[in-house]
């Protein structure tokens, strides 16, 4: 019933306790789940991790504060990864300028250099954006990146920028801060958004919804952000989950 297109079911947060976690997210009602590895060590527990449950996708990709550590090989062995059967996305890729890690021209370069992949692969992709929207959206547009699409994951942008990743091919994808009380730009979107373009996420362990904000998150509160939108949207919740399930398997190309 419920698709998290977000999960990093593939850290240590989850280490002790991660099959119980994946247990209660089932019977939250979570069918399906992507697990998205950002760099070497995600990747390979990512990759472990579909092996082990059917109803597990993998996304691959190299996380924008990490740009400054990816190497050449790197970007081959995700091109590798993508020709498994369980492999939905490039991703996540693309800029953070919150942190000061990897200066910003290394971003970028890795950045393009994904999105130039994902073409080749054919394969959408999952944009990661910190503080860096008017970037990210010039990068998508210089690259055509609306010739695969993707997530404009965790979006916290308004909606007229919403509008324009729409433009591109790009479904917007809502989590835990839909829920907070003061966040009036995801309750905007969430609302303005045609449900066709819609995604819902965890983006877990962090984001927590409300009214589990500041604890770990798990993929079983997808459920609270998917109320919530559904009462932003006037709509009902069943109708809700199934629509955001069908955009995610359209997208990724799983079959029902």
């Amino acid at each position: 019933m419920l698709f998290d297109t977000h999960t990093h079911l593939n850290v240590e947060q989850f280490s002790e306790d991660q099959k119980e976690v994946i247990e209660r997210a089932q019977a939250a009602g979570v069918s399906k789940m992507v697990v998205v590895g950002f760099d070497r060590e995600t990747i390979t527990h990512a990759m472990e991790l579909v092996e082990q449950y059917d109803f597990l996708y993998a996304a691959v990709g190299w996380h924008p504060v990490d740009a400054i550590d990816m190497k050449e090989e790197d970007l081959e062995w995700i091109e590798e990864l993508a020709g498994h059967p369980k492999v939905v996305a490039i991703g996540e890729m693309g800029l953070d300028y919150h942190w000061d890690k990897s200066p910003h021209d290394i971003q970028k370069d890795v950045f393009r250099k994904q999105i130039q992949l994902a073409k080749k692969v054919k394969l959408p992709i999952i944009i990661h954006n910190r503080e860096a929207t008017r970037d990210v959206i010039d990068v998508l547009k210089e690259e055509n990146a609306a010739e695969v699409g993707g997530i404009m994951h965790c979006f916290a942008g308004t909606v007229e920028e919403a509008n324009e990743c729409l433009d591109m091919n790009f479904y917007i994808s809502l989590g835990g801060p839909v829920t907070f009380k003061n966040a009036k730009l995801p309750k905007e979107v969430a609302k303005e958004i045609p449900i066709e373009r819609l995604l819902i996420e965890t983006d877990c362990p962090f984001l927590a919804p409300h009214p589990n904000r500041g604890k770990r998150n798990e993929p079983s509160y997808v459920k609270l952000i998917a109320e919530q939108i559904a009462d932003l949207k006037e709509m009902d919740y069943e109708e809700l989950a199934r629509r955001t399930s069908d955009n995610a398997m359209t997208l990724f190309g799983i079959s029902r």
